[in-house]
């Protein structure tokens, strides 16, 4: 495969001057933005697979950009830089707004994998359980919702290509939910499952031999997020789930309003309260782009 070329974001946008270092975690933020300049015959499901991102974050971060025939020469924003979730920072956190996945292992730093989750209409289950198996190579059993749409699926289809979940699950403590890999790779960062939560096939073999059984898993759904960098106070405005799924249907969302926003951007701000650049707060929730901006104004503020 291609490899595309990288090089750092000096600066994402004239007014997004941050100071989050490279794979580091700083604060509440993990990673930082760059950018791709697309190629001939490039889709954003390419870019998105080779920088280790999901579908509909890619297409939320470049709403201007046609997902499928993007324009050789087109500069590509890269939601690479993650706040981290408002939870506790232990085992799995899963934030379904962002449809990613954030590790906190024992040791070492935290890391961060898109995930593909239920679609509409599935029961999405928020709340805290435990990864109770590993599997390798998992043989998988249809569940009677998948049966119901497809009646001549076998009782089991062992490991192979034809397998939905990879070659690796860790099942969690509630009903026919686990985290695994795919048979199919475009449906990491999209709503596409009956209930479990998709990697990337590379991603899944990193993280499977860190887990234990008895992992805490925590699922959280927060479009917005907040979080500090040094001195800078970041909002990070994601889709709702049901934005998501119309900016994959149709390639825009209906604006929609975040009753808790406000309260949020001011409970972290702390001392910087009065500091809050309201206008660029609702800017940044109107557009939500997936990308941590800085909300204060230009004289800065200190917690």
């Amino acid at each position: 495969m291609r490899r595309p070329s990288l090089f750092v974001l000096s600066v994402l946008l004239a007014v997004q001057t941050t100071s989050i270092a490279r794979a580091q975690l700083s604060h509440d933020v993990l990673g930082e933005p760059d950018r791709h300049v697309v190629s001939a015959d490039d889709t954003l499901l390419d870019v998105a697979r080779w920088y280790d991102l999901g579908f509909v974050e890619i297409v939320a971060a470049n709403p201007a950009v046609d997902p499928w025939l993007p324009r050789a020469g087109t500069v590509v924003l890269l939601p690479t830089a993650h706040i981290l979730p408002n939870a506790p920072r232990r085992g799995i956190v899963i934030n379904l707004a962002d449809q990613r996945l954030y590790y906190f292992p024992p040791r070492g730093p935290v890391q961060s994998y898109p995930i593909g989750i239920a679609s509409d209409g599935m029961e999405i289950v928020l709340g805290v359980t435990r990864v109770v198996g590993k599997r390798v190579n998992p043989t998988w059993i249809p569940p009677p919702s998948v049966r119901a749409e497809d009646p001549e699926l076998p009782p089991a289809v062992p490991t192979g290509p034809d397998n939905p979940l990879g070659a690796f699950a860790l099942d969690l403590g509630w009903i026919s939910t686990a985290i695994h890999g795919t048979n199919n790779p475009d449906g990491v960062g999209r709503r596409v499952s009956h209930g479990c939560f998709r990697l990337y096939p590379e991603d899944i073999a990193k993280l499977f031999p860190q887990v234990a059984v008895g992992t805490e898993v925590r699922v959280v759904n927060q479009p917005v997020k907040v979080g500090w960098s040094d001195e800078t106070l970041l909002l990070e405005v994601h889709p709702t789930l049901e934005q998501a799924d119309e900016l994959e249907s149709r390639g825009a969302a209906t604006p929609t309003a975040h009753p808790d926003l406000a309260m949020t951007v001011m409970e972290l701000a702390g001392a910087a309260f009065d500091e809050i650049d309201w206008p660029r707060v609702d800017q940044i929730a109107r557009e939500h782009r997936g990308i941590p901006y800085p909300v204060l104004v230009p004289t800065g503020g200190r917690r």
